[in-house]
């Protein structure tokens, strides 16, 4: 994978409990030799001086191109998500649809299997989930993986 200075990227995290995440971030510059980049996130701050974003170098396994925007308004049961909260991107699966008054949903709960918590979120939080694999962006199906 090619990503350069000023690329948007996402990087997961392998630490208790942020497994399953995903943080938006520009690439500031690449280390070759140790196969790492330096980023600053787009939403995280340090934890010393909330007004500055966080930079940090990381291992180019935990760096994935930002993924294609797809548009959806609506999202159905079994359905894997990202889901936007605490200033990251969390995978889960759409549990529930909730309907409103009119007939049109109104929000949906997610299940997140690594801290088995559901919660509600309204559609503009949530993203079809989408695998960085082999060079190629893939949508994964409705089946439990």
């Amino acid at each position: 994978m090619e990503l350069k200075r000023g690329d948007r990227v996402e990087v997961t995290s392998k630490e208790e409990g942020f497994v399953g995440s995903y943080y938006s971030a520009k690439i500031l510059s690449n280390l070759v030799p140790t196969n790492e980049y330096l980023l600053e996130y787009e939403t995280l701050c340090t934890e010393d001086d909330e007004s500055k974003l966080l930079r940090e170098i990381v291992d180019s396994k935990n760096v994935r191109p930002y993924p294609p925007e797809i548009k959806l308004s609506k999202y159905s049961v079994l359905d894997k998500v990202d889901a936007f909260d605490n200033d990251g991107w969390w995978v889960g699966r759409v549990s529930a649809v909730v309907l409103g008054e009119d007939g049109k949903s109104n929000s949906y709960y997610v299940y997140f299997e690594n801290s088995r918590c559901e919660i509600a979120y309204p559609v503009d939080k949530l993203r079809i989930h989408q695998e960085f694999r082999e060079g190629k962006w893939t949508i994964t199906n409705k089946k439990w993986s």
